[in-house]
């Protein structure tokens, strides 16, 4: 695959994946590898977490699902990101639309999505232009 980008580049970046569907973390982390980021993908929130302590928060950017399975889902996952580690943005994927209380801001990127609003979105993330107002439509 090969991406136009338009000057995004993840080169020197460490990507944090949270997706239960394999498909879309194998798609996310090939996107994200092109765009020269380093990725560690998770199919739970628990895992990543786990993954995120045992080295100390390095992480530029995390992209969650919140319909991952387990206990802790995405959008409190990356509310305790965002309470540990407040500077690592964050996008928030999901089918359906949410109504958080609380939650951290993040860039919101609605499923289906395309490799350009994926793009988008890691820029406004990147660029700490969270869209959270999305979330409360």
């Amino acid at each position: 695959m090969r991406l136009e980008a338009d000057g995004l580049s993840l080169s020197g970046h460490h990507v944090l994946i949270v997706e239960d569907d394999e498909t879309l973390n194998m798609v996310l982390a090939q996107i994200l590898t092109e765009l020269g980021a380093c990725v560690a993908s998770f199919g739970n929130a628990e895992d990543a977490l786990i993954g995120l302590l045992e080295n100390h928060g390095a992480c530029s950017l995390v992209i969650a699902d919140h319909g991952v399975p387990g206990a802790l889902k995405g959008l409190e996952f990356l509310q305790m990101v965002a309470e540990k580690w407040p500077h690592i943005p964050a996008i928030l994927t999901s089918g359906y639309q949410l109504q958080p209380t609380g939650a951290p801001p993040v860039t919101f990127l609605f499923k289906p999505w395309s490799v350009e609003e994926l793009l988008s979105a890691i820029g406004q993330a990147m660029a700490g232009d969270s869209i959270m107002g999305v979330l409360d439509q």
